[in-house]
This record gives C-alpha cells, sequence and structure tokens, in this order.
C-alpha cells in the first residue's frame, strides 16, 4: 500500500496558479459589474423618488384593514400588475384597504410605514397615486421596536447590575 512519490518539481504548480488568477480575475470582474448595475439602479430609484414626492398630496383616510398580499391577489388596479415586472408578481406587499372620502380604495404602503398604520382610525396620509409614502397625525402608532440583539442585552444586564 504504498502511494506514488512525486517529486516537488514535477507537481504542476503553474497550472494551481493559472487556475486560481482565473478565478481571481472572474471574481474582480463580477465585482466591477455589480457596481456599476448598481449604481443605475441607485440612480433609477433616486429619480423615481423624486418624482412620487412631486405628485404627493395630503388626504385623510380611513384605514379599514391592512395585510401583506400577493400582488395578483391584492385587488389593484390592471395597470399596476402589467407595469410590474413579472418576477415580483408573486412577492407579498403591504396592502392597506382605506377608506378616501366615499371611496373604499385599496392601496400599497411603504414598508417602513406599515406597522405604524392604526386600523379602524383615521390618520393624514401622503399619498403618490395609489402609494401612502407618509402617515401624520396623533393616532399614528409608535414604530414597533425591532428585536434586541445579545451584545444589547448585556449591555442592558450590566447597566442595570451597576445600579
Amino acid at each position: 500500500m504504498n502511494t506514488p512519490f512525486i517529486p516537488a518539481f514535477l507537481f504542476p504548480w503553474n497550472i494551481v496558479f493559472i487556475v486560481v488568477g482565473i478565478i481571481i480575475g472572474v471574481l474582480i470582474i463580477a465585482l466591477i459589474a455589480l457596481t456599476i448595475v448598481g449604481k443605475k439602479m441607485q440612480k433609477k430609484q433616486e429619480s423615481s423618488q423624486a418624482q412620487m414626492e412631486a405628485a404627493a398630496q395630503t388626504t385623510s383616510l380611513l384605514i379599514i384593514d391592512k395585510k401583506r398580499m400577493k400582488l395578483k391577489e391584492a385587488g389593484l388596479p390592471k395597470i399596476v400588475l402589467e407595469s410590474t415586472p413579472k418576477y415580483l408578481r408573486s412577492s407579498k406587499v403591504p396592502v392597506v384597504k382605506a377608506k378616501i372620502g366615499p371611496k373604499v380604495m385599496t392601496l400599497m404602503c411603504d414598508e417602513k410605514i406599515f406597522p405604524m398604520l392604526p386600523i379602524k382610525k383615521e390618520v393624514k396620509a401622503v399619498l403618490s397615486g395609489i402609494y401612502i409614502m407618509d402617515v401624520k397625525g396623533r393616532n399614528v402608532l409608535e414604530a414597533p421596536v425591532g428585536k434586541i440583539g445579545l451584545m444589547q442585552k448585556l449591555r442592558m444586564k450590566a447597566s442595570a447590575g451597576n445600579r
């Protein structure tokens, strides 16, 4: 059961260096491509945000219900579904059913604002089309506290123990 001994000068180290070099080169090219695409998407998002803020108006609405639903099942207008990319149509979005004046409408909501919306209460909201961008008023709930990490728990225990 002797394994054959291969002298170090016969092992093709140059092949290993070439393969590692190719892998590093591909990773660098992918990183550069992702950076360029990310910058373009960020510029596009900033311009669409500016357009939404320009078209925004403040209205009062009575929130009837709020859920996270698939875009197809939300009951939004057909034009919204048609303008959404196909890969995002089955993703869940925050949907709010609200009464604006005499009409009951289905609206989309910003992820940051969704937990703060009170149900069965009237609030003043900044709307841009069917998108709720911001909520104002005294009926607005406080933002829920996120998960507390291990380090934060330890710091809280240490500060409570020092008192």
